[in-house]
């Protein structure tokens, strides 16, 4: 299995229709003054997302560590290993959730795609914007034929207990 096409060129900036001007963008390390308050801010909740399969966010990360992990972001972004769009605001003053897009770690699959939003848009307008627009997104812009939407089509721990690729 080929991972992407090698003249696949990801979008950069992509509007998310009924998101009330919220827009997803490539992460990078220059996001880390944004990112570090948003994150820690939703720990508990994304830790009990993400926690049992990614060690994600921890409750002792660091700014530092953040700074480092965003960093590695835009490097496998780069490199289109894999893909961090963080969730910004209208105005672009503030970072409202993530949408990941990766390779498969699991068989049945050619792409794994998660996303969420800060506590406060849990059930709000944003997070029902995304859960309607990032699959559509996805089967458009995206060369992928089997994406697994995990949190989605797959609960987190239905997903842990799939075999693993090769």
């Amino acid at each position: 299995m080929t991972w992407l096409p090698h003249d696949f060129v990801h979008p950069l900036h992509v509007g998310i229709p009924e998101g009330e001007g919220h827009r997803l963008r490539p992460i990078s390390g220059a996001d880390a003054p944004l990112d570090y308050p948003t994150v820690m801010g939703s720990r508990e909740r994304l830790w009990s997302i993400f926690g049992p399969a990614w060690g994600w966010p921890s409750a002792t990360m660091s700014y530092e560590a953040n700074l480092a992990d965003l960093e590695r972001h835009a490097a496998e972004i780069e490199a289109h290993q894999s893909f961090n769009y963080t969730v910004e605001n209208a105005e672009r003053t503030a970072l409202r959730g993530c949408v990941y897009i990766d390779p498969p770690e699991k068989r049945g699959a050619d792409a794994e795609i998660s996303w969420w939003v800060v506590d406060e848009e849990v059930g709000g307008t944003l997070e029902r914007a995304l859960d309607a627009f990032v699959p559509r997104w996805i089967a458009e812009a995206w060369p992928f034929e089997r994406p697994r939407f995990i949190g989605r089509d797959v609960t987190w721990d239905e997903w842990m207990k799939l075999p693993d690729r090769p």
